[in-house]
């Protein structure tokens, strides 16, 4: 295997918490994952997302800094569950196109974003996890996590829209698509199989 930093990409419930597990087991990578329930506003911020959507993103934004350094300066090969990329680049824009952040706000977390990108090196692999609106609303009301249970579908759907643009400009480093909507690697022989075909020839570039 070559690649010594991979990123797993996604939209909510596009199963990236369970692809990181699967691959730290079957290819001895180390995880970092995303902290989700760690974060104080998020449930607030679902609620009333232009109220906390700066609290919370900055505690994303910091905590995912802290992830990409480990990562970096990591001596063996780690795996990190969705970038700071994401969070900055479609999660923070979604939130100030829609109003749901201030321009105020907006401007001062770009210019924290930018200095932290400036010290960051990019993954040696990103590999994004499509799944459509249809297959991650599904997920996340069978996962059933109560801060995600009022996320508007409209949301989601911006979101996805955004990933799908986000992927094609993606030029940091090698890329790559592992379609998930249909893909039951934990409990198909098959389709595990299959996946770990896929991903063995990914990490051997």
């Amino acid at each position: 295997m070559t690649s010594r930093f991979i990123a797993i990409a996604g939209n909510i419930g596009a199963g990236k918490s369970t692809m990181v597990g699967f691959m730290s087991r079957r290819f001895g990578l180390h995880p970092l994952y995303e902290p989700v329930d760690d974060n104080p506003y998020i449930a607030d911020f679902y609620q009333d997302m232009k109220r906390w959507s700066f609290n919370s993103q900055i505690f994303y934004l910091s905590r995912k800094f802290a992830l990409h350094l480990e990562a970096q300066k990591s001596g063996g090969k780690v795996i990190l569950d969705r970038t700071i990329y994401e969070d900055a680049e479609i999660f923070v824009e979604n939130l100030y196109r829609r109003h749901g952040l201030s321009k105020r706000d907006y401007n001062t977390y770009r210019e924290l974003y930018q200095t932290i990108r400036q010290e960051l090196q990019p993954p040696d692999l990103l590999i994004y996890l499509r799944c459509s609106v249809r297959g991650v609303r599904h997920r996340i009301r069978k996962r059933a996590r109560a801060s995600e249970m009022a996320i508007p579908l409209s949301y989601i759907k911006r979101l996805h829209t955004q990933y799908e643009n986000w992927f094609e400009k993606y030029d940091l480093g090698p890329k790559a698509v592992i379609e998930t909507e249909k893909l039951d690697y934990l409990n198909d022989i098959i389709h595990r199989a299959d996946l770990i075909e896929q991903i063995e020839e990914l990490l051997s570039r």
